[in-house]
């Protein structure tokens, strides 16, 4: 039962959820946690140094991809390194500011992804609808302010987010998850959470938006497709892996929001846990390997490496 005399200004530290294993189960997970972060930091590093050290890869699409990767690292380093911390020393403790950093990085780095992922559906909607456009609309000042945007506008929701949810008074110090998550601390207000909840939904909208727009963009992008062969060629190239791309990291976002506010206790907890970290496992492994392996020229550019 939560304490109403333990408000934010005494707490000092908040208790994450802890995996309750023995000692050698421990070791096994801190094992294949620190394997699955060494194949993270790989293959994003690898598409990364292929796209900015080859000029021929100097083009909006894989600019987006290098962005998309460089933010994959980016939101794991703010749940990785603490986890496995937390693995190594048995200790789910985190402290109160850092659990905000926490929570900061993690979620703008995956509105960065879906912002990302829209300026790549608008790439290829230009690309292939108005083909005699596309230099003069996707000029170098034009992927910067997308690829800048894509950074900025989560920086400012994540901000606005944390500024709401830290002046609220809490009776309460757990989080029942592996790592720090909003929803799980305004859970733990004192308080109403109305303009939590106003400004919480107002901003999933506006990421509603974002994925009509790229529904919207693939009608007309598979409209267009189907009128010729080489433009059915130039889909299946380059939308097919941003479209699996897409998918992957929605389904793994809904089902890590759905579980924040509707997960029932009755779940069994390493099904609990699956569902909470799907989105940081998933999408930075297989981004890079769909866009590497699915896209000729990244593809040509990794296999000619060695060889140099």
């Amino acid at each position: 039962m939560r304490n109403p005399m333990e408000n934010s200004s005494n707490i000092k530290v908040f208790t994450l959820s802890e995996l309750n294993e023995t000692p050698t189960n421990r070791l096994i997970y801190f094992s294949l946690t620190f394997l699955v972060y060494i194949l993270i930091l790989f293959v994003n590093l690898t598409l990364i140094f292929t796209i900015l050290l080859e000029k021929s890869l100097h083009e909006p699409m894989y600019l987006f991809l290098c962005n998309l990767c460089i933010n994959g690292l980016y939101g794991t380093a703010g749940f990785y390194p603490k986890f496995l911390s937390d693995l190594l020393f048995d200790s789910y403790v985190i402290s109160y500011h850092a659990c905000y950093i926490q929570i900061f990085v993690i979620y703008s780095s995956a509105k960065c992804d879906f912002s990302t992922l829209t300026a790549m559906a608008y790439d290829r909607y230009v690309a292939i609808c108005k083909p005699l456009l596309y230099h003069s609309v996707m000029t170098d000042q034009m992927v910067f302010k997308l690829i800048a945007f894509s950074w900025i506008f989560p920086y400012f929701t994540m901000s606005l987010t944390i500024a709401l949810s830290s002046r609220l008074p809490l009776c309460g110090s757990h989080i029942d998850k592996l790592y720090c998550e909003n929803w799980s601390i305004v859970k733990l207000s004192c308080e109403a959470t109305i303009v939590n909840n106003v400004s919480g939904f107002i901003i999933i909208c506006i990421f509603v938006g974002f994925a009509f727009f790229i529904i919207l963009s693939y009608i007309k992008l598979i409209m267009v497709c189907t009128k010729s062969r080489e433009d059915r060629a130039k889909f299946m190239q380059t939308c097919l892996p941003h479209l699996f791309a897409l998918i992957n990291f929605t389904v793994t976002l809904v089902f890590d929001a759905m579980y924040s506010r509707y997960g029932s206790r009755n779940i069994p907890q390493g099904l609990r846990n699956f569902l909470a970290l799907q989105f940081l496992i998933i999408p930075p492994i297989f981004n890079p390997i769909i866009y590497g392996l699915k896209l000729t020229e990244v593809r040509k550019r990794l296999l000619t490496i060695p060889k140099r």
